[in-house]
């Protein structure tokens, strides 16, 4: 039975396409739908909906929304999402949160030069008034001078490698990471949030929450220094507006580039009467390639949670969030994914799920066996497992489930590895996550590879003779089907696995066709 995505809002074309191309999804694109009561009926059979700003998901809407399982925030912010509320309906809220980076990244960098040599205001003079007073416009380099940057997480990081670029000297605060995050790339760590304060230019990239929200107010505008600039593209509030403006006022804020402001659309805000403020309307994530990206990830993410597979950067999930670091979440949704794929596998009656960890991932062992339980349940149940329930069900069905952390003994920092016994066969998938969130199963059945877990796949095992490849090749192309990517891993005993990612749906027919080759030992299809 196809699984019902409705887009409540305009997304970029290529999200569109993507979900159109799925034959397991059903797309309804209500974008134009006015919203109230015509929308209401148009979620009403919904599993999983995409929405932007435009569309408050709250109680009415959820009450429409029976069926709903998932909801994609097409963006960063979820304001308008009501997540107390889908929680306790059991719905998954999810958002996109670094499709816009290099926009936002970029649009700092952007505001920070402007505030330097001010040059809105010298285009302006120029550009309508037809004056040239070059003297009027005596700028500073950002050469050399110290650059403060709280918050260092996709942003935040990124514009501290391009002004490093710039040669300037580099300092961030953010308990939230190890330091060698910082350290690594050249800029230097504190703790001591007054070294912040103290520097030429300040630029703020946090999450808005009761923690930061007036995070720079009166007080900390009084210990920085004479003629400081400040940024923000990030939220609007994280700098209290109304000590902004004094310091603006006063000159103790030489300049402020602002893209986020506390109250929006911000036409009447009192800041825009100042001559010594660069301003855009919420620009972060206005590019083209942010869009695009913003709309296809929306479009991939809703098509996981769909499926069951996994739900990237749930917001929701049962795991609290400042218990975890953020290296964690990835691992999370890597460990469904495998438990999902060795299901589709090993199809069989479960016996047992066994979980292994090495490297830190292993202090959260607990919460990756019950990702991967869910993972690998729904295949069968579908709706019918959650991760509230998920070891309950396994138990109730004699599932034994087994946990074990162990030392780094694979090279890779951190390790996952998932190993599904039923009463046919036996998996076992290993994965790893490399940089900050890029997901790749390193293993299946002792076959060193590299596959990003994602989409539709073929797995072929074959003894290794010279030809197989072409043949395999051959036959997907007799049933038109694309091959998007091929991974080869081989063994000691002269056997090989494929794992071939195809654009296409692939038949029953075609896997018949595939396992009646001489050298097949066996064949599975696979969707993520």
């Amino acid at each position: 039975m196809k699984k019902k995505i409705v887009v409540c809002d305009h997304i970029h074309p290529k999200g569109i396409e993507l979900l159109k191309k799925e034959q397991d999804i059903e797309l309804l694109n209500a974008a134009d739908v006015p919203k109230g009561e015509p929308l209401y009926k148009a979620v009403a059979d919904a599993d999983v909906v995409i929405t932007r700003s435009p569309t408050p998901v709250d109680e009415p809407f959820l009450e429409a929304a029976k069926k709903l399982k998932a909801v994609v925030r097409a963006g960063v912010g979820v304001d308008n999402v009501d997540i107390e509320g889908c929680s306790r309906r059991g719905i998954i809220v999810m958002n996109v949160p670094t499709a816009n980076t290099i926009a936002a990244v970029e649009l700092t960098m952007a505001h920070m030069l402007s505030c330097v040599r001010s040059f809105p205001y010298a285009h302006n003079q120029l550009k309508y008034e037809r004056v040239w007073k070059r003297e009027n416009w005596l700028g500073t380099e950002l050469k050399g001078k110290k650059l403060g940057i709280i918050g260092f997480g996709n942003i935040g990081s990124r514009v501290g490698v391009r002004a490093l670029a710039f040669e300037m000297e580099v300092i961030t605060y953010d308990p939230y990471i190890p330091p060698e995050k910082a350290t690594d790339l050249g800029v230097k760590y504190t703790k001591n949030f007054e070294d912040i304060l103290a520097c030429d230019i300040i630029t703020i990239h946090t999450p808005k929450n009761k923690e930061t929200i007036n995070m720079i107010g009166k007080e900390e505008i009084a210990k920085m220094k004479e003629g400081v600039i400040l940024i923000n593209c990030a939220r609007g509030g994280l700098y209290n507006e109304e000590a902004l403006y004094e310091g603006l006022k006063s000159g103790k804020i030489r300049f402020a580039g602002l893209d986020v402001f506390s109250k929006e659309p911000a036409t009447d805000n009192k800041l825009l009467d100042l001559d010594n403020v660069t301003v855009t309307p919420h620009l972060g994530a206005n590019t083209v390639e942010s869009q695009e990206k913003i709309a296809t990830q929306a479009a991939e993410a809703a098509i996981e949670a769909a499926r069951g597979s996994s739900y990237p950067n749930a917001l929701n999930l049962p795991i609290k969030e400042d218990e975890i670091p953020s290296f964690v979440r990835p691992y999370l949704e890597l460990s469904q994914k495998m438990g999902f794929l060795a299901a589709q596998v090993n199809k069989g009656a479960f016996k047992s799920i066994k979980v292994s960890a090495e490297g830190d991932i292993g202090e959260y062992i607990d919460s990756l066996k019950t990702f991967v339980v869910v993972g690998a349940l729904k295949e069968s149940l579908g709706e019918g497992v959650n991760y509230v329930n998920a070891e309950f069900v396994a138990k109730e069905r004699g599932i034994e489930l087994k946990t074990s952390v162990g030392p780094n003994k694979s090279g890779y920092k951190n390790k996952v590895s998932v190993r599904l016994t039923t009463d046919k066969d036996v998996i076992e998938i290993g994965g790893t996550i490399f940089e900050e969130s890029v997901q790749r199963v390193v293993e299946i059945n002792g076959f060193a590879l590299d596959v990003e877990p994602k989409g539709k796949m073929i797995l072929f095992k074959n003894t290794d003779v010279p030809g197989v490849i072409g043949q395999v090749g051959m036959i997907l192309a007799k049933h038109d089907i694309n091959i998007a990517d091929f991974r080869l891993g081989r063994d000691e005993h002269g056997h090989a696995l494929a794992v071939i990612i195809v654009d296409d749906d692939v038949t029953p027919e075609t896997l018949k066709e595939l396992e009646s080759l001489e050298a097949c030992i066996s064949v599975s299809y696979a969707i993520l």
